[in-house]
């Protein structure tokens, strides 16, 4: 099942959006209002609702204190995990608060260390996603543009970078240099590695419904 959780950072929207009673749909706090203007009310809202100013009365509310470890936005993906999401869209989860843009990678890395998917949607028609090793990634047909690959939480190892215009074979991307910054498509674009995490951030491929990559797990 395939959750779309709405953040209260940079409003972003997603790329054809699927019918409303094929998803689970989280609000976390503020992105409340974000997720009622897309899909209408949404399954459930979590979080303290400092952001939002009031809680809501129209759907289910699982409520925390300000003073907690998650973020809001982690907790909204919690839930989602505990009523069986498998793919998850995290809007409004980029930009606004800098420190907030980092723990939100951190949560993609997290999930692709469980081996879940997520990606967060970009207002500028750029997505992120983690990939976890060892497995691979194959971006959509049609993704055109600048992609970028980047190791996260230390070193990643057997990294191959194919269908680009700087490819790569086996080689090692560490947390401290970026390497993998602004790469271009130049074909069928793939991305594989063998140990330690990596984010890929690419564009959007624009009118695809389709546009995920096909993430496999070797």
């Amino acid at each position: 099942m395939d959750c779309y959780v709405f953040g209260a950072g940079e409003r972003s929207l997603p790329p054809a959006p699927p019918p409303r009673e094929a998803v689970l749909v989280i609000a976390a706090d503020g992105g409340y209002t974000a997720a009622a203007e897309v899909f209408g009310a949404p399954d459930l809202a979590v979080g303290d609702f400092d952001s939002l100013g009031y809680v809501p009365k129209d759907v289910t509310v699982v409520c925390h204190p300000p003073e907690k470890d998650e973020t809001d936005l982690f907790l909204a993906v919690r839930e989602g995990l505990g009523r069986g999401a498998t793919r998850f869209f995290l809007m409004g989860a980029l930009g606004a608060r800098l420190d907030h843009t980092v723990a939100n990678l951190q949560l993609l890395a997290y999930l692709a260390e469980h081996g879940v998917e997520g990606y967060l949607i970009g207002a500028d028609g750029v997505a992120v996603t983690a990939l976890a090793g060892p497995a691979s990634l194959a971006l959509s047909a049609g993704t055109e543009g600048t992609v970028s690959v980047l190791a996260h939480g230390g070193s990643a190892e057997g990294v191959t970078l194919s269908g680009f215009r700087y490819p790569l074979k086996e080689g090692t991307l560490t947390a401290d240099f970026p390497l993998g910054v602004s790469n271009e498509v130049a074909g069928a674009a793939t991305v594989t590695v063998a140990r330690g995490t990596l984010l890929v951030f690419f564009p959007i491929p624009e009118g695809k419904s389709d546009w995920c990559p096909a993430v496999s797990h070797c």
